[in-house]
């Protein structure tokens, strides 16, 4: 069995100034992320904000049909949950582990009584906002106007920055709800990407092989996020 992971590989928490720190590791309570938990439903009340460490988590948005799309990864740059401290306490999105791994969360009311008191963890989780909006923003332009190929090297390279390691599992299943496309599309795409030497895919499990050859591929959506992220959070926070 693995070690428990330490608050401090979410770089948030990372972050966080000493006397904040000292104040919110009692409050911080460890989770184990199973692949396929739902973090939260559409329009429920979050009764907690979640902290990644080992885990990856989908931010999706819900058709009335049951169809869905990814519009953000989470992992372990950020938090799920910022309609809780955004005032908005509900979300139309779904939040689905789509990596295992572990995490840590604090309940609600601790993160509205920092947003009660202005300092620098508000300051810290709204700069993260921002960033993750950007992350929004550009998935639904990439989703619209660049390849299959484009976008699927987009979703890997983000879900390496928010994990150890060149290794992800997942099924082309899986990866077809995130994009919102047909699996035969991911497969054909995966097959490509393998035959050119840029990733190995094996019975749901990606490595990839050829990194700065991935980042060639992928369109400018990837690099636009990622300056973007680095440009609003502290150089730890940097994926």
């Amino acid at each position: 069995m693995a070690p428990p992971s330490d608050p401090r590989q979410n770089h948030l928490l990372a972050a966080l100034p000493d006397a904040e720190w000292e104040r919110w590791l009692p409050l911080l309570e460890r989770v184990e992320m199973p692949l396929g938990q739902v973090m939260y439903e559409s329009g429920r009340v979050l009764s907690h904000v979640y902290f990644p460490t080992t885990a990856i988590v989908s931010l999706l948005y819900v058709m009335q049909d049951g169809a869905s799309a990814e519009i953000a990864v989470v992992g372990n740059e950020g938090l799920v949950g910022i309609s809780l401290f955004m005032g908005g306490e509900s979300t139309p999105s779904r939040a689905v582990v789509q990596s295992a791994g572990e995490g840590w969360r604090i309940r609600a009311r601790s993160v509205k009584d920092e947003f009660d008191h202005p300092g620098p963890v508000m300051h810290l989780l709204l700069r993260y906002t921002q960033a993750l909006i950007t992350q929004m923003a550009q998935t639904a332009v990439c989703n619209r106007h660049h390849s299959l190929d484009q976008q699927l090297c987009r979703w890997l390279l983000l879900s390496l920055d928010r994990l150890q390691g060149s290794e992800l599992v997942m099924t082309q299943e899986l990866i077809a709800n995130m994009l919102g496309v047909r699996r035969e599309g991911v497969t054909e795409g995966a097959l490509r990407l393998q035959k050119e030497g840029l990733i190995r895919y094996v019975r749901g499990h990606i490595s990839v092989l050829d990194r700065p050859g991935l980042e060639a591929r992928t369109c400018e959506c990837y690099a636009v996020v990622k300056r973007e992220y680095d440009r609003l959070l502290p150089p730890r926070l940097a994926s």
